[in-house]
C-alpha cells in the first residue's frame, strides 16, 4: 500500500520595509491595521501571497494597496519563519526593503489601513507580529551595505550638501563621523559632482553636490569599497 505524503500547510505573506530620511532622521513607513489579526496595531505594509503571483509582484501589490506607494524597487531581505510569528497559524513571510526619498511618495491609505505615515525610527510604536525584528534586520543589512554600495544617495534629494550626506551616514550607522575624515574620503573617490549652486543657510551658504554614478561604477569595477 502506497501512502501519499501530505505536506504540512503554511501560508505565505510579504512585508515591506520602506526606509526614508528627512530632517536628519531615518523613517519607516507604517500602517495602522484596521482588520484582524492585530487590528488597531501599527505594522509594516504586508499581505498574503496570491496563487497566481510571485513574491515580488505581491510586495508591489500590497504596498500600493495599503499606502498608495507604487513603482518602488525593493530588494528581498529575508524569509521569517518562526512557528509562532502570526496568531492565525503557520505563516511564513518574505520581507522586502527599499530606500526612498519619502517626500516623493505621498501616502494614500486604503480601507485596509486606517492610517499610514512615515514614523521616525527612534520613535517606533509597539508593532504587530514580529515586525520590529524585521525592521532591525533591514537596518543591520543596510549598515553593512551602505559601506560598500552607494545606497544612501537614494534617500537624499538629487542635490544635497556634504553636511546632509554626513548626517545620513551618521543616522544609518548610529555613530558620529569625523567631518574632515569623511570629506577627505569622499574627495579621494571623486564620486560627487560639485554644482554651481548653493543652499542658503542662516549663517553660511553651503555648496550643493550630486552623485556621479559613472565614477562610482568605475571604482567598484576596480575593487574599491565606499567609505570603508
Amino acid at each position: 500500500m502506497i501512502v501519499q505524503y501530505q505536506p504540512p500547510i503554511a501560508s505565505i505573506t510579504v512585508d515591506c520595509v520602506l526606509i526614508g530620511f528627512k530632517d536628519g532622521r531615518l523613517q519607516i513607513l507604517l500602517i495602522k491595521r484596521s482588520a484582524d489579526p492585530e487590528a488597531g496595531k501599527w505594522a509594516l505594509p504586508g499581505g498574503y501571497l496570491e496563487e497566481t503571483e510571485t513574491v515580488e509582484l505581491a510586495a508591489q501589490r500590497v504596498l500600493e494597496k495599503f499606502t498608495g506607494v507604487k513603482q518602488v524597487y525593493m530588494e528581498q531581505l529575508k524569509v521569517f519563519s518562526a512557528v509562532d510569528r502570526n496568531p492565525v497559524g503557520r505563516v511564513l513571510t518574505v520581507a522586502f526593503y527599499a530606500l526612498v526619498n519619502s517626500d516623493n511618495y505621498p501616502l494614500k491609505p486604503s480601507w485596509l489601513a486606517s492610517e499610514a505615515y512615515w514614523c521616525e525610527l527612534d520613535r517606533l510604536p509597539e508593532l504587530g507580529f514580529d515586525h520590529k525584528m524585521i525592521i532591525d534586520t533591514a537596518l543591520t543589512n543596510l549598515r553593512k551595505d551602505i559601506q560598500i554600495r552607494p545606497l544612501g544617495f537614494e534617500l537624499l534629494p538629487q542635490k544635497f550638501t556634504l553636511r546632509e550626506l554626513q548626517q545620513l551616514y551618521e543616522a544609518i550607522l548610529g555613530t558620529e563621523l569625523d567631518r574632515r575624515n569623511f570629506r577627505r574620503k569622499l574627495k579621494a573617490m571623486e564620486i560627487l559632482n560639485e554644482l554651481d549652486e548653493v543652499k542658503k543657510g542662516a549663517h553660511k551658504d553651503a555648496s550643493l553636490y550630486s552623485f556621479n554614478k559613472d565614477a562610482y561604477d568605475k571604482l567598484v569595477a576596480n575593487g574599491y569599497a565606499l567609505l570603508v
